[in-house]
């Protein structure tokens, strides 16, 4: 039985269900069809007004977003597709925290959906901290089906890692 790293917390009978398109080679033709092209955001200024729009959007009263970013550091193995941080610093008397918004590199490449996904959910942390049912009924108010767009974007991140252990 195949290890579904990014999908562990899901029930077995699911996770069968992903084996068997697996062997069935019919994983990526799934993601295909429900999720086609990728998004034009390609620059950190372009994911910055598309992170404020959102924002703008759903979550006014929000704490200020000082830097949004793509992040090559960012990779699977620390469990982070995004980050949210702040950073306080002392100036003059004063503390002044800024918040940042990091989204891994790998959703340069990514369907819209997905990356829409990672921002509502990095934009969530500023009003939740914790990954509780608040933040996502959160998630679910700024994208609606955000809950199977985050498992498809699991499922696509186990896409990812099979092509990538098939030789070429």
């Amino acid at each position: 039985m195949t290890p579904l790293k990014y999908l562990q917390g899901y029930p077995a009978s699911l996770q069968e269900q992903v084996r068997q398109m697996i062997a069935g080679e019919r994983l990526g033709d799934y993601l295909a069809q429900r999720y086609e092209g990728r998004h034009a955001i390609q620059s950190d200024k372009a994911l910055y007004a598309y992170v404020m729009a959102l924002k703008q959007e759903h979550l006014k009263n929000a704490p200020a977003i000082d830097k949004v970013l793509f992040d090559n550091r960012l990779d699977l193995t620390h469990r982070a597709l995004g980050l949210h941080t702040t950073i306080s610093r002392v100036q003059g008397g004063k503390l002044k925290a800024k918040k940042e918004i990091r989204v891994a590199s790998l959703f340069r490449e990514a369907a819209p959906q997905f990356l829409q996904m990672i921002v509502v959910h990095e934009l969530a942390h500023l009003k939740e901290n914790d990954h509780n049912k608040a933040f996502y009924n959160l998630c679910e108010y700024m994208l609606p089906g955000y809950q199977q767009l985050e498992f498809d974007l699991r499922l696509y991140l186990t896409w990812r890692d099979l092509q990538s252990n098939t030789p070429a």
